[in-house]
Protein backbone atom coordinates (compact mmCIF):
# COMPACT_ATOMS: atom_id res chain seq x y z
CA UNK A 1 0.00 0.00 0.00
CA UNK A 2 1.59 3.60 -1.50
CA UNK A 3 1.98 5.90 2.09
CA UNK A 4 -0.91 8.70 2.12
CA UNK A 5 -0.44 11.51 0.00
CA UNK A 6 -0.15 15.19 0.94
CA UNK A 7 -2.68 17.35 -1.30
CA UNK A 8 -0.30 19.81 -3.05
CA UNK A 9 -0.30 23.29 -2.85
CA UNK A 10 -2.79 23.65 -5.94
CA UNK A 11 -5.37 22.40 -3.66
CA UNK A 12 -6.68 23.75 -0.58
CA UNK A 13 -5.44 21.40 2.34
CA UNK A 14 -8.08 20.85 5.17
CA UNK A 15 -7.32 18.79 8.48
CA UNK A 16 -4.03 18.29 8.44
CA UNK A 17 -3.28 18.10 11.97
CA UNK A 18 -0.43 15.90 11.93
CA UNK A 19 -1.24 12.52 11.12
CA UNK A 20 0.61 12.31 7.68
CA UNK A 21 1.19 8.98 7.40
CA UNK A 22 -1.66 5.98 8.17
CA UNK A 23 -1.74 2.52 7.22
CA UNK A 24 -4.03 -0.71 7.61
CA UNK A 25 -2.21 -3.28 7.14
CA UNK A 26 -3.30 -6.78 5.87
CA UNK A 27 -3.67 -8.92 8.71
CA UNK A 28 -1.10 -11.88 8.45
CA UNK A 29 -1.60 -15.23 7.93
CA UNK A 30 -2.26 -17.65 11.39
CA UNK A 31 0.93 -18.35 12.77
CA UNK A 32 1.54 -21.89 12.39
CA UNK A 33 4.39 -22.02 14.88
CA UNK A 34 2.01 -21.11 17.78
CA UNK A 35 -0.17 -23.48 16.72
CA UNK A 36 2.04 -26.48 17.00
CA UNK A 37 2.62 -25.21 20.46
CA UNK A 38 -0.46 -25.21 21.14
CA UNK A 39 -1.72 -28.48 19.22
CA UNK A 40 1.18 -30.20 21.03
CA UNK A 41 0.22 -29.18 24.44
CA UNK A 42 -3.26 -30.63 23.99
CA UNK A 43 -1.91 -33.72 22.97
CA UNK A 44 0.25 -34.28 25.85
CA UNK A 45 -2.20 -33.25 28.27
CA UNK A 46 -4.92 -35.12 27.46
CA UNK A 47 -3.42 -38.38 27.44
CA UNK A 48 -1.46 -37.58 30.60
CA UNK A 49 -4.63 -36.42 32.72
CA UNK A 50 -5.87 -40.07 31.03
CA UNK A 51 -3.48 -41.74 32.70
CA UNK A 52 -3.47 -39.67 36.24
CA UNK A 53 -7.19 -41.04 36.62
CA UNK A 54 -6.27 -44.49 35.77
CA UNK A 55 -3.86 -44.11 38.26
CA UNK A 56 -5.73 -42.60 40.71
CA UNK A 57 -8.05 -45.07 40.49
CA UNK A 58 -5.79 -47.59 41.11
CA UNK A 59 -4.18 -46.39 43.70
CA UNK A 60 -6.34 -43.86 45.70
CA UNK A 61 -4.00 -41.25 45.67
CA UNK A 62 -4.87 -37.56 46.38
CA UNK A 63 -1.86 -36.23 44.12
CA UNK A 64 -2.21 -38.43 41.04
CA UNK A 65 -6.32 -37.01 41.58
CA UNK A 66 -5.27 -33.57 41.82
CA UNK A 67 -2.77 -34.20 38.54
CA UNK A 68 -4.97 -35.38 36.66
CA UNK A 69 -7.14 -32.59 37.31
CA UNK A 70 -4.12 -30.42 36.63
CA UNK A 71 -4.12 -32.07 33.02
CA UNK A 72 -7.35 -31.77 32.21
CA UNK A 73 -7.55 -27.90 33.28
CA UNK A 74 -4.29 -27.50 31.15
CA UNK A 75 -6.14 -29.11 28.31
CA UNK A 76 -9.37 -26.70 28.59
CA UNK A 77 -7.03 -24.08 28.81
CA UNK A 78 -4.68 -24.91 25.68
CA UNK A 79 -8.18 -25.15 23.95
CA UNK A 80 -8.86 -21.63 24.89
CA UNK A 81 -6.23 -20.16 23.45
CA UNK A 82 -6.56 -21.88 19.88
CA UNK A 83 -10.18 -20.07 20.33
CA UNK A 84 -7.87 -16.58 20.79
CA UNK A 85 -5.61 -17.32 18.30
CA UNK A 86 -8.05 -18.02 15.67
CA UNK A 87 -10.10 -14.72 16.84
CA UNK A 88 -7.64 -12.56 16.93
CA UNK A 89 -6.38 -13.15 13.19
CA UNK A 90 -9.79 -11.78 11.88
CA UNK A 91 -9.68 -9.07 9.89
CA UNK A 92 -9.98 -5.20 10.64
CA UNK A 93 -13.46 -3.71 10.26
CA UNK A 94 -14.83 -0.55 10.68
CA UNK A 95 -15.71 -1.18 14.78
CA UNK A 96 -12.16 -2.48 15.50
CA UNK A 97 -10.02 -0.52 12.94
CA UNK A 98 -6.73 -1.84 14.39
CA UNK A 99 -7.77 -5.71 13.95
CA UNK A 100 -8.27 -8.25 16.94
CA UNK A 101 -4.67 -8.64 18.01
CA UNK A 102 -5.58 -8.69 21.28
CA UNK A 103 -8.26 -11.15 21.68
CA UNK A 104 -5.35 -13.31 21.97
CA UNK A 105 -4.07 -11.60 24.96
CA UNK A 106 -7.70 -11.50 26.53
CA UNK A 107 -7.94 -15.44 26.54
CA UNK A 108 -4.99 -15.61 28.45
CA UNK A 109 -5.81 -13.55 30.88
CA UNK A 110 -8.70 -16.07 31.05
CA UNK A 111 -6.16 -19.01 31.10
CA UNK A 112 -4.66 -17.19 33.64
CA UNK A 113 -7.58 -16.89 35.84
CA UNK A 114 -8.53 -21.04 35.17
CA UNK A 115 -5.43 -22.17 36.40
CA UNK A 116 -5.67 -19.45 39.29
CA UNK A 117 -9.02 -21.56 40.25
CA UNK A 118 -9.77 -24.39 38.31
CA UNK A 119 -5.90 -25.83 38.57
CA UNK A 120 -4.83 -24.13 41.62
CA UNK A 121 -8.31 -24.04 43.63
CA UNK A 122 -8.66 -27.72 43.39
CA UNK A 123 -5.37 -28.70 44.61
CA UNK A 124 -5.35 -27.16 47.45
CA UNK A 125 -8.90 -27.92 48.07
CA UNK A 126 -8.43 -31.89 47.44
CA UNK A 127 -4.74 -31.72 49.64
CA UNK A 128 -6.50 -29.69 52.76
CA UNK A 129 -9.14 -32.50 52.62
CA UNK A 130 -7.21 -35.24 52.35
CA UNK A 131 -4.86 -34.44 55.05
CA UNK A 132 -7.69 -34.71 57.11
CA UNK A 133 -7.92 -38.38 56.16
CA UNK A 134 -4.95 -39.22 54.62
CA UNK A 135 -5.78 -42.42 51.85
CA UNK A 136 -3.89 -45.53 52.13
CA UNK A 137 -1.83 -45.50 49.05
CA UNK A 138 -1.90 -48.83 46.90
CA UNK A 139 -0.77 -50.17 44.12
CA UNK A 140 2.39 -47.82 43.88
CA UNK A 141 3.63 -48.71 40.78
CA UNK A 142 0.62 -47.58 38.62
CA UNK A 143 1.86 -43.96 39.72
CA UNK A 144 5.45 -44.19 39.06
CA UNK A 145 4.57 -45.38 35.56
CA UNK A 146 2.23 -42.80 35.01
CA UNK A 147 4.20 -40.40 36.15
CA UNK A 148 7.39 -41.23 33.80
CA UNK A 149 4.88 -41.37 31.34
CA UNK A 150 3.61 -38.05 31.65
CA UNK A 151 7.50 -36.61 32.44
CA UNK A 152 7.98 -37.94 29.04
CA UNK A 153 4.71 -36.11 27.20
CA UNK A 154 5.43 -32.84 29.11
CA UNK A 155 9.22 -32.75 28.12
CA UNK A 156 8.46 -32.86 24.75
CA UNK A 157 5.64 -30.51 24.99
CA UNK A 158 8.15 -27.83 26.73
CA UNK A 159 10.55 -28.47 24.14
CA UNK A 160 8.10 -27.38 21.48
CA UNK A 161 7.22 -24.24 23.54
CA UNK A 162 11.14 -23.71 24.38
CA UNK A 163 12.33 -23.99 21.28
CA UNK A 164 9.92 -21.16 19.64
CA UNK A 165 10.96 -19.13 22.60
CA UNK A 166 14.54 -19.22 22.09
CA UNK A 167 13.84 -18.60 18.32
CA UNK A 168 13.15 -15.36 19.26
CA UNK A 169 15.41 -14.98 22.18
CA UNK A 170 17.81 -11.46 22.43
CA UNK A 171 21.38 -12.01 22.63
CA UNK A 172 22.28 -11.79 26.21
CA UNK A 173 18.52 -12.44 27.50
CA UNK A 174 17.76 -15.12 29.41
CA UNK A 175 14.87 -17.61 29.92
CA UNK A 176 12.72 -15.42 32.07
CA UNK A 177 13.72 -11.75 29.82
CA UNK A 178 12.62 -13.38 26.53
CA UNK A 179 9.40 -15.14 27.97
CA UNK A 180 9.54 -11.04 29.64
CA UNK A 181 9.46 -9.69 25.95
CA UNK A 182 7.61 -11.93 24.21
CA UNK A 183 4.50 -11.09 22.78
CA UNK A 184 3.05 -14.23 21.64
CA UNK A 185 0.15 -14.89 24.47
CA UNK A 186 -0.13 -18.73 22.71
CA UNK A 187 3.31 -19.60 23.42
CA UNK A 188 4.73 -18.29 26.64
CA UNK A 189 0.86 -19.54 28.19
CA UNK A 190 1.76 -23.24 26.73
CA UNK A 191 5.47 -22.63 27.74
CA UNK A 192 4.64 -21.33 31.93
CA UNK A 193 1.73 -24.28 32.31
CA UNK A 194 4.16 -26.99 30.75
CA UNK A 195 7.05 -25.72 33.45
CA UNK A 196 4.26 -25.73 36.45
CA UNK A 197 3.17 -29.28 34.78
CA UNK A 198 7.03 -30.53 35.00
CA UNK A 199 7.41 -29.17 38.49
CA UNK A 200 4.34 -31.12 39.79
CA UNK A 201 5.21 -34.22 38.35
CA UNK A 202 7.96 -33.71 40.39
CA UNK A 203 6.77 -32.95 43.35
CA UNK A 204 4.03 -35.93 42.67
CA UNK A 205 6.51 -38.19 42.74
CA UNK A 206 8.19 -37.25 45.78
CA UNK A 207 5.05 -37.09 47.34
CA UNK A 208 4.50 -40.79 46.77
CA UNK A 209 7.98 -41.58 47.16
CA UNK A 210 7.78 -40.61 50.23
CA UNK A 211 4.52 -41.87 51.72
CA UNK A 212 5.95 -45.19 51.01
CA UNK A 213 9.38 -44.99 51.99
CA UNK A 214 8.64 -43.33 55.20
CA UNK A 215 4.93 -44.74 56.08
CA UNK A 216 3.79 -41.58 56.34
CA UNK A 217 -0.02 -41.07 54.49
CA UNK A 218 0.37 -37.12 55.10
CA UNK A 219 3.16 -36.39 52.50
CA UNK A 220 0.52 -37.14 49.51
CA UNK A 221 -2.15 -35.14 50.32
CA UNK A 222 0.68 -32.18 51.34
CA UNK A 223 2.38 -32.69 47.87
CA UNK A 224 -1.02 -31.78 46.44
CA UNK A 225 -0.95 -28.43 48.60
CA UNK A 226 2.24 -27.80 47.26
CA UNK A 227 1.16 -28.61 43.82
CA UNK A 228 -2.37 -25.73 44.45
CA UNK A 229 0.61 -23.24 45.16
CA UNK A 230 2.36 -23.95 42.21
CA UNK A 231 -0.28 -23.29 40.13
CA UNK A 232 -1.34 -19.82 42.27
CA UNK A 233 2.09 -19.23 40.82
CA UNK A 234 2.20 -19.67 37.64
CA UNK A 235 -1.66 -18.32 37.11
CA UNK A 236 -0.24 -15.21 38.91
CA UNK A 237 2.71 -14.62 36.37
CA UNK A 238 0.69 -15.40 33.51
CA UNK A 239 -2.17 -12.90 34.48
CA UNK A 240 0.74 -9.67 34.75
CA UNK A 241 2.24 -10.80 31.18
CA UNK A 242 -0.75 -11.19 29.74
CA UNK A 243 -2.92 -8.21 31.46
CA UNK A 244 0.21 -5.88 30.67
CA UNK A 245 -0.33 -6.48 27.04
CA UNK A 246 -3.86 -6.31 27.20
CA UNK A 247 -4.18 -2.92 28.81
CA UNK A 248 -1.36 -1.58 25.90
CA UNK A 249 2.66 -2.51 26.52
CA UNK A 250 4.75 -0.94 24.57
CA UNK A 251 7.81 -2.59 22.72
CA UNK A 252 11.07 -2.92 24.06
CA UNK A 253 12.86 0.30 24.97
CA UNK A 254 15.67 -0.94 23.00
CA UNK A 255 14.15 -0.82 19.97
CA UNK A 256 12.03 2.20 20.46
CA UNK A 257 15.80 3.60 21.02
CA UNK A 258 16.84 1.95 17.45
CA UNK A 259 13.46 3.25 16.15
CA UNK A 260 14.55 6.63 17.08
CA UNK A 261 17.64 6.29 15.23
CA UNK A 262 16.53 5.00 12.13
CA UNK A 263 14.13 8.32 12.04
CA UNK A 264 16.64 11.27 13.21
CA UNK A 265 18.96 9.23 11.30
CA UNK A 266 16.74 11.01 7.52
CA UNK A 267 18.20 13.83 5.84
CA UNK A 268 14.56 15.36 5.56
CA UNK A 269 14.32 15.19 9.48
CA UNK A 270 15.25 17.57 12.35
CA UNK A 271 14.23 15.94 15.24
CA UNK A 272 12.51 13.22 16.68
CA UNK A 273 10.12 13.61 20.02
CA UNK A 274 7.06 11.58 21.72
CA UNK A 275 8.03 8.34 20.25
CA UNK A 276 5.19 5.76 21.30
CA UNK A 277 4.48 2.23 20.53
CA UNK A 278 1.88 0.01 21.79
CA UNK A 279 1.63 -4.16 20.97
CA UNK A 280 -1.54 -4.25 19.33
CA UNK A 281 -0.85 -7.95 18.87
CA UNK A 282 1.81 -10.75 18.53
CA UNK A 283 2.21 -9.76 15.12
CA UNK A 284 1.16 -6.15 15.12
CA UNK A 285 2.55 -2.71 16.73
CA UNK A 286 1.07 0.86 16.57
CA UNK A 287 3.80 3.81 16.27
CA UNK A 288 3.10 7.28 16.45
CA UNK A 289 5.95 9.66 16.37
CA UNK A 290 6.46 13.74 16.62
CA UNK A 291 8.94 14.50 14.03
CA UNK A 292 9.96 17.62 12.84
CA UNK A 293 11.20 17.88 9.44
CA UNK A 294 13.59 20.67 8.06
CA UNK A 295 11.76 23.67 7.07
CA UNK A 296 13.21 24.27 3.61
CA UNK A 297 11.44 21.19 2.36
CA UNK A 298 8.27 21.51 0.15
CA UNK A 299 5.39 19.48 0.65
CA UNK A 300 6.47 17.12 -2.24
CA UNK A 301 9.82 16.49 -0.53
CA UNK A 302 8.02 15.63 2.87
CA UNK A 303 6.03 12.88 1.56
CA UNK A 304 9.13 11.81 -0.07
CA UNK A 305 10.53 11.11 3.44
CA UNK A 306 7.73 9.58 4.51
CA UNK A 307 7.74 6.98 2.24
CA UNK A 308 11.40 6.34 2.93
CA UNK A 309 11.25 6.57 6.61
CA UNK A 310 8.54 4.44 6.42
CA UNK A 311 10.62 1.44 4.29
CA UNK A 312 13.39 2.45 6.99
CA UNK A 313 10.88 0.94 9.95
CA UNK A 314 9.71 -1.44 7.94
CA UNK A 315 12.57 -3.37 6.90
CA UNK A 316 13.62 -4.36 10.44
CA UNK A 317 10.63 -3.90 12.00
CA UNK A 318 7.91 -5.47 10.01
CA UNK A 319 5.88 -5.59 12.77
CA UNK A 320 4.94 -2.22 13.22
CA UNK A 321 1.66 -2.47 10.74
CA UNK A 322 0.10 1.25 11.47
CA UNK A 323 2.75 4.12 11.55
CA UNK A 324 1.02 7.76 12.55
CA UNK A 325 3.72 10.81 12.00
CA UNK A 326 3.24 14.15 13.44
CA UNK A 327 4.98 17.44 12.47
CA UNK A 328 4.41 20.84 13.27
CA UNK A 329 6.55 22.36 10.26
CA UNK A 330 3.69 20.08 7.67
CA UNK A 331 1.20 22.75 9.34
CA UNK A 332 3.18 25.39 8.35
CA UNK A 333 3.47 23.83 5.12
CA UNK A 334 -0.41 23.22 4.73
CA UNK A 335 -1.13 26.81 5.46
CA UNK A 336 1.06 28.39 3.32
CA UNK A 337 -0.90 25.62 0.51
CA UNK A 338 -4.16 26.95 1.65
CA UNK A 339 -2.90 30.58 1.17
CA UNK A 340 -1.80 30.34 -2.56
CA UNK A 341 -5.14 28.54 -3.15
CA UNK A 342 -7.36 31.21 -1.93
CA UNK A 343 -5.52 33.93 -3.60
CA UNK A 344 -4.99 32.17 -7.11
CA UNK A 345 -8.10 33.92 -9.00
CA UNK A 346 -10.90 31.67 -9.74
Amino acid sequence: MQPARLIGPARPVINLLGLVNARRAERPEQPSRSQRVIFTAIAGDLAVATGKFVAAAFTGSSVMLVEGFHSLVDTGNELLLLIGLKRSHRAADDAHAFGYGKVSYFWSLIVALSIFSLGGGISVYQGIVSLHRPPVLENSAWNYFVLGIAALFESYSWRVSHAELARRRGPGDSLWQTVHKSKDAAVFTVFLEDSASLIGIVIAALGVGLSHALDNRYFDPAASVLIGLVLFGTAFLLARESGALLVGESIDGEQIEQLRRIIACDPAVESVRHLLTMQLGPESVLLTAAVRFKRRLSLDEVEQAIARLERSIKAPFPAIQHLFLESGALKSLSQSARYQAASEPL
